[in-house]
């Protein structure tokens, strides 16, 4: 069977389950932009610059599956780079596709636009390698063996692939195979599987006082529902590291909460130093994760379940993937006498603050949390946003997206535009700041071209009050232009599909919830916050970020220096 290889690489794509490709169109990648108009069963999105397009394709990929970015050479691959490098770090599959100059263009070493100039084609192929996990040249003599070899690689690591595409051979034809393309996902060895679940359930059974950890892994490779299985069955109490919040479901009596090392709530930071059986799923010991390394977790009762070994006190199994090794220790384990420890009772106290007052993070979180609704799929932007959303209880079936370990501010605009797209029928709610929207802002507008109807938030405390809280609370660098942020959908959209409202006090707030409730379009509210206010868990984090960048005789901020 002959076909073109583009269209070869489009029916691969197709056949991984890949519908939608972000990205920015660009002469070396026109070629098999037609190819993949031609097909119905793939859709090109356009973005306003290859960084958004490659946030989008992340926050997509985290709700509805793989998808695909579509870049030109050089320009288009660098603007896209942190996006790429992100999803790494955050272990976000999608499949990059950069169209590259044709192959007699690179043999030859020609002088080309989009280039350095000197005839190297090398260099963006060996800045991508650093950012994903499988990287290919496509040539009429490689591209069967190597679509697959990538595309492989892309789900079985859940991270990004690199494909370079030339211009010149996405209409040539080649021989390809008839047999549709199928993931060969990783079982495991079976005596291995064995041994590693084997072992955890004879330390579950002489456990007494175990705990489950989650990290991202849980969410990543599809596990969620074998551990509430697990914990279920076993009376395991679970807590979740900040990339796994919304994971399991809140409102579950084996969850407690989240785990952030020696700054977590009492009850779960001696719970968890005090365990002779502590289960993390996938848990990497971040900064983010354990407090600045302020973790008590006993080595000896330490087990992590990796996406491809198990680790036991220390001790490699390979060859035994999470899924495969939860699958076995669920028909092993049986069902547990032991008594869950019981969640701080929550405040049955009326909501703080009067109509009249002015908005501060005390009066907007607890009003946030009452808004959000079963199956919400709820944005976070690094900074205020996601630290008072880690700690807000979601009902039930929600889903939490922000990136706390790459941490790149004005990723949630973009990736708020790529989830709805994947997931229409979930209503999107998100919450940044001014600083991080200055970044992303753009995108506002296709947000508005394609229609959705999110519910977004824009903080306003005028700057970069993370940074302020870490250093420099009064100086210029962390100012920013101070925008009439509730005017952009009007000027990024011709036909007017957006309600935009300011609120300032605690009577604002709930008048605009109660609109957004009803509104059939984009809600655009802009927060307006004091400056320097922020949720608690900021402000002590600001201390600790100071201690740990700067040193003991590092600058501090003077309101926080230390007598």
């Amino acid at each position: 069977m002959r076909m073109q290889i583009g269209a070869y690489l489009a029916r691969r794509l197709v056949e991984a389950g890949i519908s939608h490709l972000f990205g920015v169109p660009g002469d070396f990648n026109l070629s098999f932009l037609e190819q993949v108009e031609a097909d119905a069963s793939l859709t090109f999105v356009g973005n306003c610059n290859e960084l958004n397009a490659a946030y989008a394709a992340d926050g997509y990929a985290r709700t509805s599956g793989l998808c695909g970015l579509v870049t030109t050479f050089g320009v288009g691959d660098l603007g896209a780079i942190s996006g790429i490098a992100g999803a790494y770090a955050e272990r976000v599959p999608f499949v990059h596709i950069t169209g590259i100059p044709p192959l007699h263009a690179v043999e030859g070493r020609a002088l080309l636009h989009h280039t350095l100039g000197d005839g190297g084609y090398g260099n963006i192929g060996r800045c991508m390698a650093e950012y994903t996990v499988a990287q290919a040249r496509l040539t009429p003599e490689n591209a069967v063996e190597e679509i697959d070899r990538v595309l492989q690689a892309c789900w079985r690591e859940r991270r990004p692939v690199h494909l370079q595409l030339p211009s010149d051979i996405t209409h040539l034809n080649i021989e390809v195979p008839e047999e549709p393309f199928r993931f060969a996902l990783p079982q495991g060895d079976v005596e291995q599987v064995a041994l590693a679940a084997g072992h955890i359930a004879t330390r579950l059974a002489a456990a007494r006082l175990p705990v489950m950890i989650l990290d991202s892994d849980a969410d990543r490779f599809g596990v969620a529902g074998q551990i509430a299985a697990l914990a279920e069955r076993c009376a395991i109490p679970c807590v979740a590291a900040a990339p796994a919040k919304a994971v399991l479901d809140e409102t579950a009596p084996y969850y407690l909460g989240g785990y952030v090392g020696g700054a977590s709530r009492p009850d779960i930071r001696e719970l968890v130093s005090q365990s002779d059986c502590v289960i993390g799923v996938g848990l990497r010991f971040t900064e983010i994760n354990t407090g600045f390394f302020t973790h008590e977790i006993r080595p000896e009762a330490f087990i992590n379940l990796q996406a491809h070994d198990v680790s036991l006190a220390g001790r490699s199994i390979p060859a035994a993937p999470v899924g495969a090794v939860l699958e076995a220790l669920l028909a092993q384990v049986t069902p547990s006498s032991r008594t869950l420890p019981a969640r701080p009772a929550a405040s049955a106290a009326s909501l703080p603050g009067g109509a009249a007052d002015r908005l501060t993070h005390a009066t907007l979180w607890p009003r946030v949390a009452r808004f959000l609704k079963e199956g919400d799929v709820v944005v976070g932007e690094a900074g205020t946003s996601n630290t008072a959303l880690l700690g807000t209880p979601f009902p039930r079936n929600s889903h939490y997206i922000s990136q706390p370990i790459w941490g790149a501010i004005g990723y949630t605009l973009p990736a708020l535009f790529g989830s709805q797209l994947g997931s229409p029928d979930r209503r999107h709610l998100l919450f940044i700041g001014d600083g991080s929207f200055q970044l992303t802002a753009q995108e506002l507008s296709t947000i508005l071209r394609h229609d959705q109807k999110p519910i977004i938030f824009l903080l306003n405390n005028r700057g970069y009050t993370i940074e302020r809280l870490i250093l420099g609370e009064r100086s210029r660098y962390n100012d920013i232009a101070n925008w009439r942020y509730a005017d952009l959908p009007k000027a990024f959209d011709r036909k007017d599909r957006a309600l935009s409202l300011v609120v300032e006090t605690v009577g604002d707030l709930e008048q605009a919830l109660k609109q957004a409730e009803q509104a059939d379009w984009v809600v655009f509210i802009e927060v307006l916050l004091p400056e320097m206010d922020a949720p608690d868990a900021l402000k002590r984090f600001g201390m600790v970020v100071a201690d740990y960048d700067y040193g003991p005789q590092g600058p501090r901020n003077a309101s926080t220096k230390k007598g």
